[in-house]
């Protein structure tokens, strides 16, 4: 594969709001590539509903789990009909899909994670070809599986002579330690979105709080924060990766007294997600001068500003001011990750994961 070339990368995250694709053009010798179009289809509620029941034990799990990766793979179809049409750009210019599909389970400890999608069906229904199953070549080398985007901002944001942090606010927040020089590092840092979002929804029927102005009319509990960050995760060394097994209502419920209000109770979560990130931050990169946040966390307005408040000297925006937008990072990063396996070139970094090597990541079914 040489000279100039295309992929598309699918992102549906922990937050589980729908499907991200990003149309990406590389050149010869380029090494993030140029972002050309994106577009967005929003999951179905009752889709939403089955796949947050599939995270968790239950009946005839093989055959709903079978069924929903058909229903999403036709969903991810519809996501790169819509992108191509609307970039004016024919299926046989594509040279790969890069699909990470949805994790419903993921547990390095166990040696397995399960992201949901059929990729032969996918690649039967665009007619071209699928790099999918990104995860599962890193656990098998002994890593955590994630995060694997650091890989990528390694290659698109690196900075030769600043100290730069970049995280990523999804479902689950993590980072990427990006120094002048030396190591690369980064891991989870705890609960991004998947709490606060879940929390919103419950008690507004909104499926999140924009701008985070529920949450911020509210006033964070103290002692709630405190229990809430006891969780063993947050003191657990790198590398390391969450999911909903370790952070979900139900833990979140646990701790609650009940008589909480529960716009207090948004405060303190976004307050958790802070704490994460700074907690992160000041224990594995402190002489960061420059923090870039990506993910939907970006355009939470009062997120944000808990982290400068919490940040001070230290340069925090949005990866738009790098070019990247913040919304497309993850989509862009699964189109590089696609490029890198059909090039036969690592896509994970072993100290990150955790991998004893690095691996050339991801299944290749064929158009």
């Amino acid at each position: 594969m040489t000279g100039s070339t295309h992929f598309v990368g699918l992102m549906s995250g922990t937050s589980l709001d729908g499907v991200d694709a990003a149309l990406v053009h590389f050149d010869a010798g380029q090494s993030a590539g140029q972002l050309i179009h994106t577009a967005y289809l929003p999951y179905p509620e009752p889709l939403r509903e089955r796949l947050l029941a599939i995270h968790f034990p239950g009946n005839n799990e093989l055959h709903r789990a079978a069924l929903l990766a058909n229903e999403l793979s036709g969903l991810y179809s519809q996501a790169v009909s819509r992108l191509l049409a609307e970039s004016a750009t024919a299926p046989d210019k594509i040279d790969a899909i890069g699909c990470h599909g949805q994790t419903v389970r993921h547990r390095p400890d166990a040696g397995y994670t399960t992201q949901l999608v059929n990729p032969g069906l996918l690649a039967e229904l665009t007619g071209i070809a699928v790099v999918a199953d990104f995860r599962s070549r890193d656990i098998a080398a002994g890593g955590q599986g994630a995060p694997l985007v650091p890989a990528f901002h390694a290659a698109a944001l690196h900075h030769p002579a600043i100290h730069r942090v970049i995280v990523n606010i999804g479902g689950i927040s993590n980072l990427t330690d990006l120094p002048p020089s030396g190591k690369i590092t980064g891991f989870d840092c705890g609960p991004g979105n998947l709490l606060m979002d879940a929390w919103c929804q419950r008690h507004t029927g909104q499926q999140f709080d924009h701008a985070g102005a529920w949450g911020a009319g509210g006033v964070y509990l103290p002692k709630l924060l405190k229990k809430l960050a006891a969780h063993v995760f947050f003191s657990t060394p790198a590398p390391k990766s969450a999911g909903r097994e370790a952070f979900n209502p139900d833990w979140l419920t646990s701790h609650l007294s009940g008589d909480e209000s529960a716009q207090d109770v948004q405060a303190t979560l976004l307050q958790l997600t802070a704490y994460g990130i700074v907690h992160a931050i000041e224990t594995h990169c402190p002489n960061a001068q420059e923090v870039y946040i990506c993910g939907g966390g970006a355009r939470n307005t009062a997120l944000m500003q808990s982290l400068r408040t919490a940040l001070p000297g230290k340069l925090l925006a949005c990866t738009d001011t790098l070019g990247i937008s913040p919304d497309w990072l993850e989509a862009h990063a699964f189109a590089w990750l696609a490029r890198q396996t059909l090039l036969g070139l690592p896509g994970n970094l072993t100290e990150v994961t955790g991998a004893r090597h690095p691996c050339v990541l991801g299944a290749i079914y064929p158009a």
